[in-house]
């Protein structure tokens, strides 16, 4: 199985592709490029999680760094406590969506902001080149607040009374991953009445830990076996969330971001038009545009990749921002995605309409969005594909800002390189379902 290097980091099967000695080596790698800083780490609760931590820290510590064990926490909560504890850097231990025997490494700057593409590539020429720094070990300190401290910052962007008042019955699927403590803990401090399954950090996974609707027969029956008002999925790291609504209809990740930014932009009335600001990527639905037009904000676009999205955001100040896969990036909590605080944004949705969240969905315009891939032998046979796919819509509307995206009346299509696969992604989107299936079918041709 081939290890896959990029700038969201490293994945591979345990222990196959993802050795040992490649993590140690990027451990060393990390300390040497942080120059023997300050690293939290935290993971998720993949067995080979355990073992992976043990040897990440043996890395860090020869290259003279010190070392905060935040044990098993979302990887939002990460970010947060690199800010906190004012960290040179963070690491953690996941493979995110992915299955087992899937692991990998997410590396982090002192700002909780993931590498960008220079800071990985500078990051991987150190692991490519050997060269490590040594230095004194200066030991690893445990501390277990992450999560409370993660959950008081969303606290004080909702309106916890408002929500309690409600007593919402809230239905949450962990798949036995990193947001199972955290997620339940906050629901309940606001009010809720949960009902959670795959809550146990010792079993992973319950299912394929991708947050999919056919990945959640399961939470979409409890759903409407307890007359929830709405139903949570996350991911295995926590950081992106699915909902399902009081029937039990899994509403689509693409959905989650637009909700979210919707109530963000519905309490921002009084600032300024020019300040009205979301950012989310190339590949994120439409969806958001109308969003954005209903309350005269302006969408910014990036390029795929969280921290893409974040740079931007940052630079900009926008209100929101994030991507379609789930991800809510809400900067007055953190500078990640975070299911935590998607739920919580949208529970005060809930709270001050008075209506379920079938009905807040159906206040946004519906699309069908389809996605497929292209298997390619490296670099040149994608760059081959991309241009033929420009060549295959002349005289259209072509974003090149990553790959090439095609704009028409009745919809859109991306293609792009993967940043984790050696494929081609094809995303097309579009009023119906026949205009997307045609949009795909031009590309392929």
């Amino acid at each position: 199985m081939t290890l896959k290097i990029s700038i969201s980091g490293i994945r591979g099967f345990v222990p196959e592709s993802l050795t040992p000695e490649v993590c140690l080596d990027f451990a060393k790698a990390f300390g040497t490029y942080l120059n023997g800083g300050k690293v939290v780490v935290g993971t998720d609760p993949r067995a080979s999680s355990e073992f992976i931590k043990g040897i990440i820290f043996s890395g860090l510590l020869s290259t003279g760094c010190k070392v905060v064990d935040l044990g098993i926490v979302p990887t939002p909560t990460v970010g947060i406590m690199a800010r906190k504890l004012k960290a040179d850097g963070g690491i953690v231990i996941t493979a995110s969506h992915n299955p087992l025997p899937w692991n990998g490494l997410k590396f982090m700057r002192g700002d909780g902001v993931f590498l960008n593409e220079t800071q990985a590539g500078q990051l991987i020429q150190i692991y490519e080149g050997k060269q490590f720094r040594s230095g004194l070990a200066r030991g690893v300190a445990s501390d277990r607040t992450g999560i409370a401290t993660h959950i008081a910052r969303v606290l004080k962007v909702v309106n916890p009374a408002l929500i309690r008042r409600r007593k919402f019955k809230v239905a949450v699927d962990a798949c036995n991953g990193a947001g199972a403590v955290a997620m339940v803990e906050l629901l309940e401090k606001l009010g809720c009445q949960v009902t959670a399954i795959n809550t146990d950090v010792n079993l992973p996974f319950a299912h394929n830990p991708e947050p999919t609707p056919e990945n959640l027969t399961e939470l979409r029956a409890l759903v409407r076996s307890r007359q929830a008002d709405i139903g949570f999925a996350m991911d295995s790291d926590a950081d992106r969330l699915a909902v399902i609504d009081e029937t039990g209809h899994a509403l689509g990740e693409e959905a989650t971001l637009a909700l979210a930014v919707r109530f963000i932009l519905s309490r921002s009335r009084l600032v300024p038009a020019s300040k009205r600001l979301v950012v989310v990527n190339l590949s994120t639905s439409k969806m958001i545009e109308d969003v954005c037009r209903e309350f005269g904000a302006l969408c910014l676009r990036t390029k795929v990749g969280e921290v893409n999205v974040v740079e931007e955001l940052k630079s900009v100040k926008a209100l929101i921002g994030g991507e379609g896969n789930g991800g809510v990036i809400y900067p007055k909590v953190g500078l990640n995605r975070d299911s935590l605080t998607g739920a919580a944004l949208l529970l005060n949705a809930l709270a001050l309409k008075g209506r379920p969240v079938s009905a807040l969905a159906e206040e946004i315009p519906h699309y069908f969005m389809i996605k497929t891939k292209l298997e390619c032998q490296g670099l040149d046979a994608a760059s081959d594909l991309i241009e033929k796919a420009k060549h295959a819509f002349p005289d259209e509307d072509l974003v090149l800002t990553e790959g090439v995206k095609v704009i028409r009346p009745e919809g859109w299509v991306h293609v792009r390189a993967s940043n984790t696969e050696p494929i081609v992604r094809v995303i097309a989107e579009a009023g119906t379902k026949e205009e997307a299936e045609d949009l795909i079918r031009r590309v392929l041709a």
